[in-house]
């Protein structure tokens, strides 16, 4: 029976990739045995508990880039958690005896990444993004294997060129059997019927919420429909902006359907006609395997601006467009859903590209690095 221990947390970026892995495995081995060691509390102390596999939390926090007074003594004392952290990991690994180490991000990865090398345990860590993080930069050193979801990363490992597979994001393999449904029917919207899905993560975006606002009798007059995600926390808002401007009491109020949240995107993403989102590692991975054409909109607000290299992968290869979020406004915006809910040749053409960057067997080809190096096999 194989042992693996699986550590990254922090947002599901880390987290889904993970558990696509995980789940892949069980299903391949219902024998293998699983331990996740997640911060204690991050989502994964309780997304991962809820998929059923054993839970171990440790406390860590991740370094600040300020370089203030006080941004120097709070990495000071992140210093000393990581050592003790990593006496703690030392501790959980000898006690589990893993066969492989397996880390997917977040700080929580360091120590026990390390931790696990330092035992001689093989260790792998998979890069989700095309800006490598600050935990797999460091980690790079002394694990055996690293996983990339895009080229763009590999050369930011610098001598370790030799430990990089190009993987793909496990999430792809996940859900790149899914297939076109009515799914649709259920926000009141003709499954028949080309649809734009329009969303800014789980929690929503702001600015993409303003352009839809502005957007909204427009999109009422489409000949495609349109199902708008807000995220929970402007649902309410948005709503009573529509409802106030009796845009969802005319007649032909089923052009657009309005919610807060959807919890199987995928599914969704399957029965659309394009997609405009954010550009988050996660979302990528779903849409190039499932082939979706996409405008993506990259959230500023994140390390390094990693979402606008991811988005630009995409571009350069003519899987995407993109507009960054100072240049967004409502025409914009609708300027180039129009141009490709009204131009089915070119996203078929953007369908293909996405599709060939596309890795719908990420998880098997990370379970392949897992059997060589249990082989003492080379990469």
């Amino acid at each position: 029976m194989m042992k693996i221990l699986v550590t990254g947390g922090g947002t599901g970026g880390h987290i889904y990739p993970a558990l696509a892995l995980m789940n892949r495995m069980k299903e391949l081995d219902g024998e293998t045995e699983f331990l996740y060691v997640g911060t204690h509390r991050g989502l994964e102390s309780t997304i991962v508990p809820d998929q059923g596999y054993a839970f171990e939390p440790l406390k860590v926090e991740g370094f600040k880039r300020d370089m203030s007074i006080k941004g120097i003594l709070y990495n000071l004392n992140t210093v000393k958690l990581f050592l003790s952290s990593v006496f703690k990991a030392k501790a959980i690994v000898r006690k589990f005896q893993p066969d492989i180490v397996i880390g997917t991000g977040g700080y929580v990865s360091a120590p026990v990444c390390y931790a696990a090398a330092k035992l001689k345990v093989p260790t792998i860590i998979h890069e989700q993004n095309s800006v490598v993080g600050l935990t797999n930069k460091f980690l790079s050193r002394y694990v055996s294997a690293i996983a990339v979801c895009f080229e763009e990363a590999r050369e930011q490992f610098g001598k370790y060129q030799h430990k990089i597979v190009y993987t793909g994001n496990p999430r792809a393999q996940e859900v790149s059997g899914y297939k076109e449904t009515d799914v649709l029917k259920k926000y009141n919207l003709n499954p028949k019927k080309p649809t734009v899905l329009i969303f800014g993560g789980s929690r929503g975006a702001l600015k993409i919420n303003e352009a839809v606002l502005k957007m909204g009798d427009k999109l009422m007059e489409k000949s495609y429909q349109t199902l708008f995600i807000t995220g929970k926390q402007h649902y309410a808002s948005i709503k009573e902006k529509f409802d106030k401007d009796k845009l969802m009491n005319k007649d032909r109020n089923n052009n657009l359907a309005i919610v807060p949240y959807i919890n199987e995107l995928p599914q969704v993403f399957a029965s659309v006609s394009l997609v405009v989102s954010r550009s988050g590692a996660t979302t990528l991975a779903e849409l190039t395997s499932l082939g979706i054409p996409s405008i993506l909109i990259p959230s500023p607000n994140v390390t390094e601006d990693h979402q606008t290299k991811n988005a630009q992968s995409l571009v350069d290869k003519n899987a995407a467009l993109m507009i960054r979020e100072s240049e967004l406004n409502e025409d914009i915006l609708m300027n180039k859903i129009d141009f490709l809910m009204n131009n089915a040749v070119e996203r078929i053409k953007m369908s293909q590209a996405s599709k060939e960057l596309g890795k719908p067997n990420a998880s098997d080809l990370i379970i392949n690095i897992i059997l060589k190096l249990l082989k003492n096999e080379s990469l």
